[in-house]
């Protein structure tokens, strides 16, 4: 196993101060009273580390992967119980719970701290001591400050500043280094060794096991060999496919990184082994279903601790130095292989005071270092060279018809693409005739929303939307483009929407000139906290964002098969987007990738690869990408019509009363009258 001789070769140099960390934090789980109040906090803490040492000392030994189920199961119980179900509600990890324990500041460094050490919980189970040493060392300097007789926050709030700046170098060359290089084979090995049959080996990677994880290994299981051949082969085959339709070259590149839900590990065991056909080696980015929304929400802005200025130029000059002692390997990456999951309950967190959160300041500040780790990963790893895929099945909190809904997911991943490919092109016909597109809504849906058709030069050879078939975007089923901004006007809506993770009702947003200028939405009781939800979850604290792409989705069968279970809320975008048509707020589809050009199955060149804003890459490059792209879809039961507008002013409907109406698309109205 390669990634033990990394970790070896780190521990040679912390080991000693590995053990005298370790012996000093046994002793704090043993007696933390001379911290007064905050002494239940210490001792608890420190004995969650004691438990992360055992883990690690389980993982170098060998015990950790001939772990017994049950074994395993009361390991992930301990690590996880106190921030599962309602349990969270008298934990530290809650900041409200911690405030009111120890006071608001304190308390919220406290909780961010212990959050900090509980997401390390993988890393215990590589066995990476180095990692447990500092954050150790960081929580018994902290406790030092605490004996104190009148604790100095603002101390301890340097020294996590201190900490986080110190150990840069460590965090972004890990970052780097797992995304790209195949050493790193801790989880390789669970994948290809492990008896996949039952699911204890699930517990060896150290995340979240709930009852998701368990019914994946249990279900995947009953499916035989051929199968989960054919559902590695469609993943797969959009990844290769997606090179040939962006016109780039497979045979450059070396590693494939692949993003999987745990218990999924069958089919990724074979998606590995095709991956290895097509000349590349696999880095492994394993997930499991959280363990509880509200805890991560509540911690998503912890870095307003230690985050402004100096430390994102500090961190991104030690990324400039890792991307540089990397390139090779940088120019090796291939891009994402993505298996998402869904069917878990829409998630409407609450807001609490106590939770920490970014300044205006910090939010531009992250917004700068987005756009500028952006601009240099792209330096490294260039858009134009690699590409990606994402499938996504379902998993067993979608509800009791949890096999049938997975069986049809199947069948919606697998759907003829040369049938969607000819009757997209018929839309995309008319679309290119067009100067705008009306989207009107209906049903109670107050969508009102122009949006400007890029002009074509040369019709005979050139196109503005592509026909998107199954290959980097799995399923099947959309038109999309670039739209001009000037001219792209009008109201979104939608009724209700899963963005993210998270619910948004009424999701209103207006735009002008193709820039929103007004949003608002129905989760919480004051105008205030909706304008923040969107602002922090589809803005991503930016003060506007342009339209990036306008779409048609054209898989009714995804969208029958959401109305038919009940489950349109729990639809991930990727499923979602194809289920009516659609509208990006943020970057273009083509971000770093504009001028390389490709070409739609029909051989016509598209040419909306931009728009007013990614055109300023060629004079202004930090004003040119936002580093976001979120899709909202109006549902086809909420529309009144999509009408193409021709420069005569003469129309076209693609879309009627819900209902696809142009010559030659008919079929896609099967599954919407089979409901």
């Amino acid at each position: 196993m390669k990634y033990l001789e990394l970790i070896k070769e780190s521990n040679e140099e912390i080991i000693e101060r590995y053990e005298l960390v370790c012996e000093r934090v046994g002793e704090i789980a043993q007696d933390a009273s001379t911290t007064g109040k905050a002494a239940d906090y210490f001792s608890k803490t420190a004995s969650y580390l004691c438990s992360l040492y055992e883990l690690a000392a389980d993982s170098h030994s060998g015990k950790l992967a001939g772990m017994p189920l049950k074994e395993g199961q009361e390991l992930n119980k301990k690590l996880y119980k106190d921030v599962h179900g309602t349990a969270y509600e008298t934990s530290y990890a809650n900041p409200v719970y911690a405030a009111a324990q120890l006071g608001l500041e304190a308390g919220q460094i406290l909780s961010s701290l212990y959050t900090q050490i509980r997401g390390y919980v993988s890393k215990a189970a590589e066995g990476n001591l180095l990692y447990l040493c500092i954050y150790s060392e960081l929580f018994v300097e902290i406790f030092n400050y605490f004996e104190e007789k009148e604790c100095d926050i603002e101390l301890v709030k340097s020294a996590i500043y201190s900490f986080c700046h110190d150990y840069t170098e460590i965090f972004n060359e890990d970052h780097i280094a797992r995304l790209t290089n195949p050493d790193y084979d801790y989880c390789m090995n669970i994948l290809m060794e492990a008896d996949l049959s039952e699911p204890d080996y699930l517990y060896r990677y150290g995340l979240f096991v709930g009852e998701n994880e368990l019914a994946s290994v249990k279900f995947l299981n009953t499916l035989s060999e051929e199968e989960i051949k054919a559902m590695a082969s469609t993943y797969t085959e959009g990844y290769r496919i997606g090179f040939i339709m962006g016109n780039k070259d497979l045979s450059k590149k070396t590693v494939a990184a692949v993003r999987y839900p745990i218990g999924f590990e069958r089919m990724v065991k074979e998606a590995v082994k095709n991956f290895a056909q097509m000349g590349l080696e696999c880095v492994l980015h394993p997930f499991s279903t959280q363990v509880n929304k509200q805890y991560a929400y509540d911690h998503r802005e912890d870095k307003a601790l230690w985050f402004d200025k100096a430390y994102v130029e500090r961190s991104l000059e030690v990324y400039r130095t890792v991307f540089e002692k990397h390139k090779t390997a940088c120019a090796g990456y291939a891009g994402p292989a993505v298996i998402e999951v869904f069917g878990e309950e829409p998630f409407s967190p609450k807001t609490t005071e106590e939770a920490l959160k970014l300044s205006d300041k910090q939010q531009q500040t992250l917004v700068y270092e987005r756009s500028e780790f952006g601009r240099l990963m792209n330096q490294y790893i260039k858009g134009e060279e690699r590409s990606f895929t994402i499938i996504a099945y379902p998993i067993a909190e979608i509800g009791e018809k949890y096999e049938e809904i997975f069986a049809e997911t199947v069948k919606i991943n697998t759907l003829d693409y040369i049938l969607y490919r000819d009757m997209q092109q018929k839309m995309i016909d008319v679309l290119d005739s067009g100067k705008q597109v009306h989207i009107l809504g209906a049903n109670g849906n107050k969508t009102d929303l122009y949006v400007t058709i890029p002009a074509l030069h040369n019709p005979e050879k050139e196109t503005a939307f592509e026909n998107c078939v199954a290959d980097v975007n799995i399923p099947v089923g959309e038109v999309f483009t670039s739209p001009v901004l000037k001219g792209t006007t009008g109201k979104l809506h939608v009724s209700q929407v899963y963005l993210r993770g998270y619910n948004f009702l009424n999701l209103e947003i207006d735009f002008t000139d193709g820039m929103i200028t007004d949003y608002t939405c129905t989760n919480f009781e004051t105008e205030e906290e909706n304008k923040k939800y969107i602002r922090d979850n589809i803005l991503s604290h930016h003060e506007t964002l342009p339209m990036g792409e306008f779409a048609i989705g054209t898989n009714t069968t995804a969208y029958r098969m959401a109305r038919v279970y009940d489950i349109a809320a729990k639809l991930p975008i990727l499923i979602a987007e194809k289920t009516g048509p659609h509208f990006a707020v943020g970057d273009t589809c083509f971000k770093y990738d504009e001028d390389n050009i490709t070409y739609n199955p029909d051989g016509k060149a598209i040419i909306a690869r931009e728009n007013e804003v990614s055109a300023l890459r060629k004079t202004d490059p930090s004003k040119a990408y936002y580093n976001c792209h979120t899709d909202i879809t109006i549902p086809y039961d909420e529309l009144a019509h999509i009408r193409v507008i021709k420069a005569d002013g003469t129309t076209k409907d693609i879309i009627r009363d819900g209902r696809f109406v142009l010559e030659g698309t008919e079929e896609l109205n099967k599954p919407l009258d089979e409901m």
